[in-house]
């Protein structure tokens, strides 16, 4: 397995990927994505900005994850200062096919790996407050609970920060 930029080859299994977890996460109470949130749109702008990062078990794709440094407004709520750079993790996703494989840890592991490389100090995750498994991972990894939000773009869901320093 390796983890690896994405290229516009790889949304159909991004895609088959988002099929398989969006009914997962919903018959959890999860509804942080649905038939319209992540869309092929949203991926190929991340591919076009280096930023979608996939995990690549033998050309199916496993897992994915944007490294970005786009910050939602809302996490000023927290008392994060959105002017300070920080790598953000969107959109991680783990293929039912390969749970339990350490993926996602790898996934977020690529993020501070990125943030080494670009000397940012600051790694930022926000998850639904429907998603216990992000919820042990993120501490587990290093990252310090801020505090819990809404965003403007889903309405009527809630959402738990988190941020881990590497200095």
């Amino acid at each position: 397995m390796i983890i690896r930029l994405a290229t516009l080859n790889d949304i159909p299994g991004i895609m088959q990927l988002i099929a398989e977890v969006v009914p997962v996460m919903n018959a959890s109470g999860n509804f942080q994505w649905d038939h319209s949130y992540p869309n092929a749109d949203v991926f190929e702008k991340d591919i076009e900005l280096n930023q979608l990062w996939v995990a690549d078990a033998d050309g199916d794709i496993a897992g994915i994850s944007a490294i970005t440094t786009d910050q939602e407004p809302e996490y000023a709520q927290v008392g994060w200062d959105l002017n300070e750079t920080a790598i953000v993790t969107h959109r991680l996703a783990v293929s039912t096919r390969y749970r339990g494989q350490g993926i996602a840890a790898k996934l977020m592991q690529q993020a501070e790996d990125e943030a080494i490389r670009r000397g940012i100090k600051t790694l930022r995750v926000d998850t639904n407050t429907n998603n216990p498994a992000t919820q042990q991972l993120f501490p587990k990894l290093g990252y310090k609970y801020a505090g819990e939000i809404g965003l403007g773009f889903r309405p009527n869901l809630r959402f738990y920060c988190y941020e881990k320093r590497l200095d």
